[in-house]
């Protein structure tokens, strides 16, 4: 039996109980040679080939160009930094480059685990050059010589033998220790700290199983066809089952992996981790500790080995060790965030009302704003027959309902960090203001194009509407704001969202499963919502980087495409106003603090992320730290001043100072973004007006 999923990616949500490992075939202490493929694992590649071939969205052929692509993509999962192989290994490899497609079809798992083995051969030989040459003690490292650590090494030329990555891991280890010297470290507590780390890596490699090799393997293969196909294991599977049943009690983030690390991709909403207002996309996980227990080093750590030690049982607290986003590149200062984990309520997730107040030309006006964290409906209510049943589309119309009473001007819809969730309720809460009519395309791998409509005689809420999008809108969210500004219904302003549209099933192997991508979201207009997201009519400065965080940063991710629109074009009563609200927009946020310190914020975030190249230099690298953190807390305290706020001594409070405590609101008048929604609004309420009585 398949399931749909509505909108998930590659990751996990953390909220399950922990579950024992998959008992599979281990490395011995004599290398690898036991680890085999088994017949189970056969019959589950040809099967996964099979499923692909036959139902995947694009039907590829599996050919040469097919083999490369996987061939890459496998190499680029082991060693994502070029740091492990030898030019003498790919040139070995480069004999199967073009026949991963003959050896998949014909069940032959052979070169894909040889792969794998020779990763874990050089993998040893890197941790065990490590480990001893912290052996010699730290203490004898040059920190005043001018060297430098070249980072990105995705498209570097492979190391012509092991003494060029001998050299590599040297100044890869003084990196490292300089980093925690730069934290504030001792020596002996340095040496303590990476020593266990990569002893552990160390234990860990000895623990590989075979099913560890098959599924990275298959997943090359899987995901050279988009990001969101891939294969699960038996035990990725059933913390995947727990995963959907949304009896969330963990900390409510979803993660990746991103080279060594760990990366937050999204806050669930009403989530723990988004309420304590520590934690933000693209933060990197360092470390893991249960209680006031002892903190773990993950760095290096799988995706699913880290998941395990964050979850946990409700109640309990975990405290994560993390470098935030926003310090990146400069991996120096990390911050320890405690967490206590609990299930994410569905009441806390359901959509809230506010108004806001805001002056504008002289005169005084009232908006409802209605903020939806997340597509919802309470499905065993709802099957129940209970009358009462919560869904989103029930809720934003009784709080429709509310602020009318209160006489509101307008209405802003706020969709920022709305991950998705139900596809019926997007298409629902459309009709609440477009009446009867087709909401969402679903085009499937046989190229047939179902239309979902809503059947609303007329719309429930006629009156002025504006939506507010971020690049954490996804999915479902892409949807509705792609309905609403398809229809001309409202102004979509705020950021480029995420850019998921493409739909996945599960379908269960003999071994495992696979979650492969069999379908496309289409606007009303014909365009996708993949890749491309929704385009906001005004755009606001991001507050992530869009080339870190969305579906355009994942590789393989499929393209924009466009099919027959089901809806003729009105004429877009906002067009004539366009430039002008936007000039007005710019003229407002010129010098608005908040939208001033995003925008310098992303823009130091950019420069440093297009430095490629680290000094090794103890004074050198200290001076680079004062001028950044002098430039962070010159920034944050501009805003400040501009606020009329207490300026901050140092940068190191701002997390304990400038970020609300948890559950803590922002009044809609404090939300600089949400401000401006409601004076581009109320602009062209006035515009409109005016052209009306000429």
């Amino acid at each position: 039996m398949k399931r749909l999923l509505p909108s998930t990616a590659l990751a996990f949500i953390l909220g399950f109980s922990a579950m024992p490992l998959f008992a599979k075939t281990t490395a011995g202490p004599d290398g690898w040679d036991a680890l085999q493929p088994d017949r189970e694992q056969v019959i589950a590649s040809l099967n996964v080939v099979e499923l692909l071939k036959r139902h995947h969205y694009s039907k590829p052929p599996l050919n040469d160009a097919r083999s490369v692509l996987i061939y890459e993509g496998y190499l680029k999962m082991l060693d994502p930094a070029r740091s492990y192989f030898t030019a003498a290994d790919i040139a070995e490899f480069e004999r199967w480059k073009t026949k991963f497609d003959d050896l998949l079809k014909s069940g032959d798992l052979g070169p894909g685990f040889s792969i794998y083995k020779r990763h874990l051969d050089r993998l040893k030989e890197r941790l065990e050059f490590v480990l001893a040459e912290l052996d010699k003690g730290i203490d004898k490292i040059d920190f005043t010589l001018d060297e430098t650590l070249e980072t990105d090494r995705e498209n570097a030329p492979w190391a012509k033998d092991s003494a060029e990555l001998d050299e590599l891991w040297r100044k890869r280890l003084k990196d490292e220790v300089l980093r925690l010297k730069i934290a504030g470290k001792d020596d002996k507590a340095i040496q303590e700290q990476l020593t266990k780390r990569y002893k552990n890596q160390l234990l860990r490699l000895s623990q590989t199983r075979s099913e560890d090799i098959f599924q990275t393997y298959i997943n090359a293969f899987a995901q050279s066809y988009d990001p969101h196909t891939n294969y699960l294991s038996p035990e990725s599977a059933e913390n995947f089952d727990i995963n959907m049943s949304l009896s969330l009690e963990g900390i409510g983030a979803v993660l990746q992996s991103d080279n060594d690390y760990v990366k937050i991709v999204r806050l669930v909403p009403a989530g723990p981790a988004e309420k304590s207002k520590q934690l933000a996309p693209a933060d990197k996980i360092i470390g893991v500790a249960q209680g006031d227990g002892e903190m773990v080093d993950v760095v290096g750590w799988r995706l699913d080995e880290v998941v395990k030690l964050i979850r946990g049982p409700k109640g309990s607290v975990v405290r994560l060790e993390v470098i935030p986003a926003s310090n990146a590149p400069n991996d120096e200062t990390s911050k320890v965030v405690a967490i206590t984990r609990e299930a994410v309520k569905l009441e806390e997730q359901a959509a809230k009302k506010s108004v806001l107040k805001l002056e504008h030309e002289g005169k005084q006006f009232t908006l409802g704003v209605i903020e939806i964290p997340a597509f919802y409906l309470d499905f065993k209510a709802y099957r129940a027959g209970d009358p009462n049943y919560r869904s989103t589309t029930r809720d934003v119309k009784r709080l429709i309902d509310e602020l009318q009473k209160d006489k509101v001007d307008g209405i802003v819809i706020d969709l920022r960090n709305n991950g998705g969730g139900s596809l019926q309720e997007a298409a629902e809460l459309t009709g609440l203001f477009i009446g009867q009519g087709p909401t969402v395309l679903v085009r499937n791998s046989d190229g047939r194009v179902d239309v979902l409509a809503d059947e609303s005689k007329s719309p429930y809420y006629t009156g002025p509407l504006a939506v507010l999008v971020n690049r954490l809108s996804a999915s479902a969210s892409e949807i509705f704001a792609g309905a609403m500004q398809d229809y001309h219904r409202a102004l979509i302003l705020g950021g480029q969202t995420f850019g998921k549209g493409t739909v996945q099933t599960i379908q269960p192997l003999n071994h495992g499963e696979l979650k492969l991508t069999l379908a496309k979201f289409y606007r009303v207009s014909g365009q996708s919502t993949q890749h491309q997201g929704v385009i906001p009519d005004i755009e606001y400065p991001s507050v992530v980087d869009t080339k870190e965080i969305g579906e355009s940063a994942l590789p393989e991710a499929m393209p924009w495409d466009s099919i027959r629109p089901v809806i003729k074009p009105d004429n877009n009563p906002f067009k004539p106003f366009l430039a002008e609200l936007k000039a007005r927009h710019d003229a407002r946020v010129a010098q608005n603090p908040d939208f001033v310190f995003t925008r310098n914020r992303l823009a130091l975030s950019q420069e440093l992320m297009r430095e490629t190249t680290v000094s090794l230099n103890e004074a050198k690298r200290r001076a680079q730290q004062a001028e950044i953190e002098a430039r962070q807390l010159a920034m944050e305290n501009a805003k400040r001043k501009a606020k009329g706020e207490e300026p901050l001594k140092e940068l190191k409070k701002e997390d304990e100072d400038a970020l609300p405590a948890r559950d803590e609101k922002l009044k809609p008048e404090e939300d600089a973004y949400l401000v401006e929604t409601g004076q581009i609004m109320l602009d062209y309420l006035g515009l409109s007006s005016a052209l009306a009585k000429h």
